[in-house]
């Protein structure tokens, strides 16, 4: 490998817990002299197949929309390379549509042909040069694709049509049920292209694996492909794929079992789940949608099918949802998961804003690992903050150690 010009990271790398030295002490890095005995859980390894994650905090795979013909750019590079930088043990790339058509919107990262891997695998490179893990998230929209990037909505509209970009006659669903109205109408895929797509998502996964990445993501969540095969709200379908519980679940099934089968054995495989569509039942809906009780019936089926990690979100599939937002509302979900499916791992997400929440919901063991969005947006920090916040000296990337927070004025 050529020489970086910059230096990589020291010892188990930024955002991990060490023990101050006599110098870091004297200059006002912190007071104690050494870290608590155990150490808070959110600065404790996690161990999952042959990863070990040096803390357990994880930023969630967020849209970017900055990506042309699915290609990553050196606006991907420096977003996913500061959380690395900057302590987050495991950072998660964005949705990667797994076929063009299964972009979100024409601005959206891809990994559907083999010239993306290079980008990619530079920016894997930079993460685990700063002793970081690396994951992405394979994704397809299905009926919600062809959308356009939120801050082009309030000129272009919400939808993307051929002259945007978009592919309007090729947005696909499990049935023939539009998002919303107004929303493109999706073809209901054949058998055949059912198929098509779980291969796609395995050849996916092999491009993964070539980029260095250590840990994919399936997107089952937030209304997307395979999350409208789970929900009765999406999935009319009178064949294998649909109806009964075990029809719903097949396609997600069969898609994990191909992407299990090619993905290395020591690398760990996720699940993002909607573990609820937050949808009762009601008029527009006489049986409501998926459930948190159907997805623990999920998640158990995945435990066999080699997954070891789910990603416990909610809801983004129906306009009719009505979510209960509140700090740490989805907590609960992953302590179902945690609790209710033996030897499966869960991930916490959704409004988790501090380091002592998010070290208390690990602490109480409803989860084992955190996922951070919207906050590591506002604070990419919170790995390195959080850590004195928790009375625990941390690492601090190397060119950055000047800029540590001091207890007492120094002139070092």
């Amino acid at each position: 490998m050529a020489q970086r010009f910059y230096q990589e990271q020291r010892g188990r790398g930024p955002g991990a817990a060490v023990e101050p030295t006599a110098s870091e002490v004297s200059q006002g890095f912190t007071e104690r002299r050494s870290n608590p005995d155990p150490l808070p859980r959110l600065y404790q390894p996690l161990t999952v197949r042959g990863l070990t994650l040096k803390n357990r905090i994880a930023m969630s795979p967020m849209c970017m929309y900055s990506s042309q013909d699915g290609f990553a750019t050196d606006f991907h590079l420096v977003h996913t390379g500061q959380y690395a930088l900057r302590g987050v043990g495991l950072v998660v790339m964005e949705a990667a549509g797994v076929a063009p058509e299964g972009r979100i919107t024409p601005n959206c990262l891809g990994i559907w042909k083999d010239e993306h891997i290079d980008k990619l695998r530079q920016i894997a490179d930079f993460a685990h040069a700063s002793k970081a893990a690396i994951g992405i998230q394979l994704a397809h929209a299905g009926r919600k694709a062809s959308t356009t990037a939120p801050w082009l909505m309030k000129t272009q509209g919400p939808k993307a049509d051929a002259a945007q970009g978009g592919w309007p006659d090729r947005v696909v669903g499990p049935s023939a049920v539009p998002f919303a109205e107004g929303s493109w109408q999706p073809t209901e895929l054949s058998v055949e292209g059912i198929r098509r797509i779980q291969q796609d998502f395995a050849d996916a996964a092999v491009r993964a694996d070539r980029a260095g990445f250590d840990v994919v993501e399936l997107h089952a969540a937030h209304g997307y492909l395979i999350h409208e095969f789970l929900s009765p709200l999406s999935n009319r379908r009178t064949d294998d794929y649909g109806g009964t519980f075990d029809n719903r679940i097949r396609f997600l099934l069969e898609t994990a079992r191909r992407v299990r089968g090619v993905w290395p054995a020591h690398k760990p495989l996720f699940v993002r789940v909607s573990m609820t569509d937050w949808v009762p039942p009601c008029a527009e809906a006489p049986a409501g949608g998926w459930t948190d009780a159907e997805c623990v019936e999920l998640a158990r089926a995945l435990a066999a099918e080699g997954v070891d990690l789910v990603d416990c979100s909610s809801a983004g599939n129906s306009p009719l949802q009505q979510i209960p937002l509140a700090p740490g509302y989805q907590v609960p979900f992953a302590s179902a998961i945690k609790t209710q499916v033996p030897g499966m791992l869960s991930g916490a997400v959704g409004i988790i804003t501090d380091a002592q929440q998010a070290n208390a919901i690990l602490e109480q063991d409803k989860a084992d690992l955190i996922f951070l969005a919207r906050t590591l947006l506002r604070e990419p920090n919170f790995a390195l903050d959080g850590a004195a916040q928790l009375d625990t000296f941390a690492q601090y990337p190397h060119q950055y150690e000047r800029g540590r927070r001091k207890t007492k004025l120094t002139f070092v």
